[in-house]
């Protein structure tokens, strides 16, 4: 079980905790990420409505991502809400909880390659990470696509090579795609030719660009979709622009008009290798 390089939350931190025991009152939970640590909710958190049985909301053995709401550490006393968590942080929370159970059987694997105990592989690696990255799966990420020497100064030496290996093989690497489409028309014979053409150029320039990948797709005249895909958002906007530019320039060139239309931007993400 992933946990925190912190002994307790902070408030306003959103935990994922096990519902230990309930009461008419209230209930106590168990902070999953927080070892040996517990909190209270209060019936009048359970839910915005009136609650007159709050076994309607929460059972025993239940996981919830609750919201601290008051710590106090010389007590002892954590304060959790549930129905201060919308829908949206809720699902962002079990994804970050997930993306740290992940990162702790990596760790696990390249503890084994070492001859170590996660003990120490919590205190050596997983705690300057989280200090350094706020999660230790972004800073396995970020040594996935730029390199393990990302994390030279942070950790040990010793446990870069087994890293290196664990990551490059396992750990997925978020891209961006952005997609937008042309609608372009040059009155003249060669017209579809000039645009093939100008399409090409843009791409190819483009896909020259190490993990930067340039689609373009016919949708019917005078449509043309794009899709670009890159390690971030500003640098597939960097790049739509570039190509923007190179088309609008040749296509006005030859007499001809074109229009770029926006869309949204979309995540994925992709395995660098796997086993």
């Amino acid at each position: 079980m992933p946990k925190k390089a912190r002994e307790y939350p902070e408030e306003g931190e959103f935990v994922v905790a096990t519902v230990k025991n309930i009461h008419p009152y209230g209930a106590f939970l168990i902070l999953d990420e927080y070892p040996g640590k517990e909190g209270f909710m209060h019936i009048s958190e359970v839910a915005s409505t009136w609650v007159k049985n709050i076994r309607d909301y929460i059972k025993e053995g239940q996981k919830i991502v609750a919201k601290v709401i008051r710590v106090d550490p010389s007590k002892g006393h954590i304060d959790l809400s549930l129905k201060r968590v919308n829908q949206q942080q809720r699902k962002a929370k079990l994804q970050e909880f997930k993306r740290a159970q992940k990162a702790e059987n990596l760790l696990k694997m390249a503890a084994e390659k070492l001859g170590k105990d996660f003990n120490t592989a919590w205190r050596e690696v997983w705690a300057p990470l989280e200090e350094e990255y706020g999660e230790v799966y972004a800073a396995f990420e970020d040594a996935a696509q730029n390199g393990i020497d990302v994390l030279r100064d942070i950790i040990p030496e010793e446990w870069l090579a087994p890293l290196e290996e664990i990551v490059t093989s396992y750990v997925e690497v978020p891209t961006v795609t952005i997609d937008a489409e042309f609608e372009i028309t040059v009155p003249k014979p060669n017209g579809i030719e000039i645009i093939r053409e100008a399409l090409i150029k843009a791409r190819d320039r483009a896909n020259k660009e190490n993990e930067i990948e340039v689609k373009f797709t016919y949708q019917g005249a005078p449509r043309y979709r794009i899709d670009i895909t890159a390690p971030d958002y500003y640098k597939a906007e960097e790049v739509l622009e570039s190509i923007a530019e190179e088309i609008l320039r040749v296509i006005k060139e030859a007499g001809g008009e074109a229009t770029l239309i926006r869309k949204e931007k979309r995540i994925k993400k992709i395995k660098r290798r796997e086993k």
